[in-house]
């Protein structure tokens, strides 16, 4: 339970200091995976990360197509020293277009946290997709990987 509230702490953190994420997604069927960055938020309680993307862009057929999602967000700075301070964290799940009062509760923290997106975001063509989360791999000194399901 210690370990929990640590890595909760650490995300939180993270998260906080973060706008971007490698998103990855693929065909399912077809090898490999397709990655791009997005502007994403999480949730208070860090079971959902939210990202908007265009429909019709490759990541958005893909998501259709297979909604099994992971995304990459770290602290590097591009320098010797992330090798021991860095902390990666890799969020695994679903993504799922929301709709309705959900998709108006869910845009309103998505552009509390990218205010300067609001005109792409509350585009029709936009989708704001929500990740379900399974469970975030925390690596911390480089090797040191912690599971954590919310």
């Amino acid at each position: 339970m210690e370990q929990d509230n640590h890595v909760r702490e650490s995300l939180r953190e993270l998260f906080g200091r973060q706008h971007l994420a490698v998103l990855a997604t693929s065909l399912c069927e077809a090898p490999g995976a397709y990655t791009s960055l997005v502007g994403f938020a999480a949730t208070e309680d860090l079971r959902h990360i939210l990202f908007a993307t265009a429909r019709g862009t490759r990541k958005h057929r893909n998501i259709e197509a297979c909604p099994d999602v992971s995304l990459l967000i770290d602290s590097r700075t591009n320098t010797q020293q992330d090798f021991q301070q860095a902390v990666a964290v890799t969020v695994v799940g679903r993504a799922e277009d929301t709709a309705g009062a959900e998709r108006a509760a869910l845009q309103k923290l998505y552009l509390a946290r990218h205010p300067n997106l609001e005109d792409f975001v509350t585009d029709p063509a936009c989708a704001l997709l929500r990740v379900d989360v399974a469970c975030y791999y925390h690596v911390s000194q480089f090797q040191n990987v912690t599971e954590f399901r919310p």
